[in-house]
């Protein structure tokens, strides 16, 4: 239990209230999109930005993670700039913005809709902290075209000098770690392995979700969704045996989230 409210739910209301009912410092990771600019329509429902960031800044635990994942809606050729406004905002609000990441949709290119600009292929994924983070499982899975070769080289200073770098004798593995841009498929039959999923208007890959699950999380932590929407974190935090809860005004989009959930979130 967290407060009044059962684990493994999706409660169907406002987040902001939602989240006002869930103790302080008690959310380890947060998975979201919010509704950004008027890029996508949700059943007209809208959401109070600040104090959205207030109370997720309250439930979120010492060393715990916000992933805010936004664009940016562009008007007669100007990008609105909303994304950076809340990264900002966050930090008003005492989070630290520990990175910020880039979610490349890899085989898609938007159409302009007229403005000159090209087309647009990502979006932001702000991490944000509440304190420094407690725990970040790195994902190594690019692979290194020097695997096996020892190392040695030089690495230059702020002064200008060389000096010999750290790793020099060390072996290349294998894999080496990511980079923080992350790029996934989108679009039908590729962001969800469940064809539920694209009943909603905005659904975000599940395996950005799952990344994102196991990087800044260990199993048995509380994963929050205020915005759950068709209910891929949930989704994700279930099969990787995180805990969850989550939030979502819209009553067709928890139907449509607790659809996909069945059956340990392996529906077909």
């Amino acid at each position: 239990m967290l407060g009044t409210f059962e684990l493994n739910r999706i409660y169907q209301m406002d987040c902001v209230e939602g989240m006002k009912m869930l103790p302080d410092d008690c959310i380890d990771l947060t998975v979201t999109s919010p509704p950004y600019d008027n890029l996508r329509e949700y059943k007209g429902y809208s959401f109070n930005f600040e104090q959205t960031a207030l109370e997720l800044y309250r439930v979120t635990k010492p060393g715990g993670v916000v992933v805010w994942i936004v664009g940016d809606e562009t008007i007669k050729g100007d990008e609105t700039g909303t994304s950076f406004r809340q990264a900002l905002y966050f930090k008003e609000c005492g989070f630290r913005l520990a990175d910020t990441m880039i979610y490349h949709k890899t085989d898609v290119a938007f159409p302009r809709f007229g403005h000159k600009k090209y087309p647009a292929a990502f979006e932001y994924m702000f991490v944000l902290s509440k304190g420094p983070i407690k725990t970040f499982n790195l994902i190594r899975d690019r692979p290194n075209k020097l695997v096996g070769q020892v190392m040695s080289g030089t690495v230059r200073q702020s002064d200008g000098t060389v000096k010999p770098s750290r790793a020099n004798g060390k072996t290349v593995s294998e894999f080496g770690a990511r980079s923080n841009v992350w790029g996934y498929s989108t679009g039908k039959g590729k962001s969800a392995s469940d064809a539920i999923a694209f009943n909603h208007p905005a659904i975000f890959p599940e395996k950005l979700a799952n990344d994102h699950i196991l990087s800044w999380s260990n199993e048995g932590d509380i994963v929050l969704d205020p915005f759950m929407g068709s209910g891929t974190t949930a989704k994700m935090a279930q099969l990787n045996k995180r805990k969850w809860i989550g939030f979502e005004i819209a009553p067709e989009y928890v139907e449509l989230a607790n659809k996909r959930l069945l059956n340990g979130g392996r529906t077909a």
